[in-house]
Order: structure tokens, then C-alpha cells, then sequence
């Protein structure tokens, strides 16, 4: 095993870490833009290539317990390396495969696996492991200001890619950034080996039984389901809603989710601060809430340029905010031995969501011709996420004899 004499200080695991999150996620958050360019060059309908990325989003949360599982276990620099090289083949498979299927299927695994890998999910125990209980829910939410900056890092820099050098040029251009960059860092990313036998003697199966038997953790469960469900919907099929009615001007789309990244920032730290003072629950449910009436708003108000970018900076605030919050709920209760474990099985949910999010987007659309039965059922889920958090039971667990870690 590759481990150090002692842990990474928490400057160097949020610099390394952060450089990883704004890769992973601001190449992910970009796919919405090679729809069009990759079906009119296939003859695919948008449902096609709405359901490979589907089936990523599905695949992110299929592996994401078990690439928990991996950090917990063997560190989270092991599983940060397998990402980088996984998320490469995919985006290469992207770029060469033409048969809809060979596509669907393997972007979807390849692409999942590696966001599985270098995402929230199994960077979230080191974190965790290094930040002291009181630095927790701040340090969560500097990681997920590292992934919003890339999301408004990248949206810019892959839509010029495309417009200059082609689609498929632009995949191999990406591929290579994303090996070159994330596998120096994941050496910074090194836990000593007795670092991971801290907190509640549990095995893996323990701790999940655990979970899955705590009220709370179902709730959070729910709700978090119904953040991929909006977030991956708008993300992806925004551009196209956009083109379809009237707003033809492919920068409009791209201001819209630079400017989702960019107040993210600002929503994603801030929801990481206020989540060291305020209960967590409280703030899920506000962040539902306002997502329910910020979508209600943007599709009652005329619509043009300047209320798109008012609609992206409102859900910017509130994009990745719900992540630090998750994960300081999950690291209070059961401590952060099985932290990425638990964070995967959560984000499972939050990935089935996004599959089904961003598929009915392209089958609606396909049979109906428009989003408007989409975008009504995410204000109606967002109502519904509002209420659910609200009885969760913030409190650590009373195991016997022992406090669970916080």
C-alpha cells in the first residue's frame, strides 16, 4: 500500500483534492454541450444521447459505495489513480464510438466508474479523517466550492473546444488534461495506514445495516434523490430548452452554466459555513424550497437572456450547496470511519435521480416535444424534499458504550 508516516495537513488534502473535484466535475458538467454536435453526426435523436448520460449519472452512483468502500479501506490516493485512467478511456470512448449501444453503454460505465472514483463520494472520508470535527462541515464546504469552480472554470474552455477544434478533437484534448492533472494530485491524497482504523470498531457490513436502519439517513436518502433528479436535468438539457425557445445564441447557455458554477461557489462554501452553526436539516430544506420557487419563477417570467442569468445565479446559491451539508449530516451521526461508504450508498440515491432526471428529459421531449412536464414534476419534487429533510435527527449515534465519532 502506498501510505506516509503521517497524515496529509488539511491545506494540502483540500488544495489536491480541489484540483480534482474542479477537473471531474467541470468536465462532467460540460457534456450538455456535444449533445447536438454528437447526434446530428450519428443521426441519433436526443434521447439517445440524454440516456448515455443516464446511465453515467446511474453508474456514478452504482460504484460510488464501493469506491467509498476502497478509500476507507486502501486510501483514497489508490482510488483517485483508477479514476483519472478510467475517466480518460471514457472520454476517448466518446470521441471514437458510433454505434448507439457500444456508446450508451460504454461511456455510461466508464465515465461513472471514474466520477465514482474522483468525485464527492470517495474524496469526502479524507477529508473528513484529516478535518477536525469542528473544521468538518467548513472543510466539505471548500471541496464543494473546488467543484462548482469547475463548473464555471470549464464551460467556457470545453464550448470553445468544440467551436475551434471539433467535438471529438475536444474529447482527446480533455482526456489528456484529466490524466496529466489528477494523477500528480492523487499522491497528495496519501492516509497512513493506522489512519483508517481510528472510530468505531465496525466492519463495512455493520456500519451499513447501521445506516440503513436509522430513520434520519432514509430521509436524507429521499431527498437527495430528488437533488440529481434537477440538478442533472437543468444541467444537461438547459442549452437545448434554451435554442427551442427562441434563445438561439449558444452563449446565453454557456453564460447560464459558467454562472451556475461560479455562485456556487459562493452557495457551496457559505451552505459548508452556516452548516457549523445552524442545524443541517434546516437548510436542506430551505435549499429545496428555494429551488421549487426559483424554477416556478423562471418559467412564469418572460424569457430572455437577463432572466436566464437570473434563474442560474438564484440555482447557482443553491446548486451544490445540499453536498457539504449531506456530508456534515452523515459524518455527525455515525462518524468518519465509513464516511466515503456512507456518502456512496447517499449519492446512489442522488444518481438514480439524475438517471431518471435526464433521460424523461429527452424521452418527454421526444414524445411531447417540449420540457414543460418535466420542469412542473422538479418543482413538485422539490416541494416534496423541502418537507423530508425536516424531522432528520441530527444527533451522533449512542452505540453500546460507546459515542459514535464526529
Amino acid at each position: 500500500m502506498f501510505t506516509s508516516d503521517r497524515a496529509p495537513s488539511l491545506k494540502t488534502v483540500l488544495l489536491a483534492s480541489g484540483l480534482v473535484l474542479t477537473l471531474a466535475m467541470g468536465v462532467r458538467h460540460g457534456f450538455g454541450f456535444w449533445m447536438q454536435p454528437i447526434s446530428q453526426a450519428n443521426g441519433w435523436t436526443r434521447e439517445t444521447y440524454s440516456l448515455a448520460l443516464a446511465v453515467q449519472n446511474l453508474m456514478w452512483g452504482v460504484f460510488g459505495p464501493f469506491a467509498g468502500m476502497a478509500a476507507d479501506r486502501f486510501g483514497t490516493m489508490r482510488v483517485v489513480l483508477v479514476g483519472a485512467l478510467a475517466y480518460m478511456a471514457g472520454l476517448v470512448w466518446m470521441a471514437l464510438v458510433t454505434n448507439a449501444t457500444l456508446f450508451v453503454l460504454g461511456s455510461g460505465v466508464l465515465i461513472g466508474f471514474a466520477l465514482a472514483c474522483t468525485a464527492f463520494g470517495a474524496i469526502s472520508g479524507i477529508i473528513g479523517r484529516v478535518a477536525t470535527p469542528q473544521q468538518r462541515s467548513w472543510a466539505f464546504g471548500i471541496s464543494g466550492a473546488a467543484g462548482s469552480f469547475g463548473q464555471f472554470l470549464m464551460m467556457p474552455i470545453e464550448q470553445q473546444m468544440i467551436s475551434q477544434m471539433g467535438w471529438q478533437a475536444a474529447f482527446y484534448m480533455l482526456a489528456a488534461l484529466v490524466v496529466l492533472a489528477m494523477v500528480p494530485m492523487a499522491f497528495f491524497l496519501r492516509e497512513p495506514a493506522h489512519q483508517h482504523g481510528h472510530g468505531p470498531q465496525q466492519s463495512i457490513g455493520h456500519a451499513l445495516g447501521e445506516a440503513l436502519r436509522n430513520r434520519s439517513f432514509l430521509l436524507l436518502v429521499a431527498g437527495y434523490f430528488v437533488c440529481g433528479f434537477q440538478l442533472v436535468f437543468i444541467g444537461v438539457h438547459l442549452p437545448a430548452y434554451l435554442k427551442d425557445k427562441g434563445l438561439a445564441n449558444g452563449s446565453v447557455a454557456v453564460t447560464a452554466l459558467a454562472l451556475i458554477g461560479l455562485f456556487n461557489i459562493i452557495g457551496s462554501y457559505q451552505a459548508g459555513k452556516l452548516g457549523g452553526r445552524l442545524p443541517k436539516r434546516y437548510l436542506l430544506s430551505a435549499i429545496y424550497f428555494i429551488r421549487a420557487a426559483a424554477i416556478s419563477l423562471f418559467l412564469l417570467a418572460p424569457l430572455s437572456a437577463w432572466s436566464v442569468y437570473v434563474f442560474a445565479a438564484a440555482m447557482g446559491l443553491i446548486w451544490l450547496s445540499t453536498v457539504p451539508l449531506t456530508n456534515g449530516v452523515i459524518a455527525g451521526i455515525f462518524g468518519v470511519k465509513h464516511m466515503s461508504m456512507l456518502a456512496g450508498v447517499v449519492f446512489f440515491s442522488h444518481q438514480v435521480g439524475s438517471f431518471i432526471g435526464v433521460w424523461l428529459g429527452g424521452y418527454m421531449f421526444t414524445k411531447l416535444g417540449s420540457y414543460d412536464m418535466v420542469w412542473a414534476i422538479s418543482i413538485g419534487l422539490g416541494v416534496m424534499a423541502g418537507l423530508i429533510n425536516l424531522p432528520i435527527d441530527e444527533r451522533p449515534l449512542v452505540r453500546k458504550g460507546e459515542l459514535a465519532a464526529a
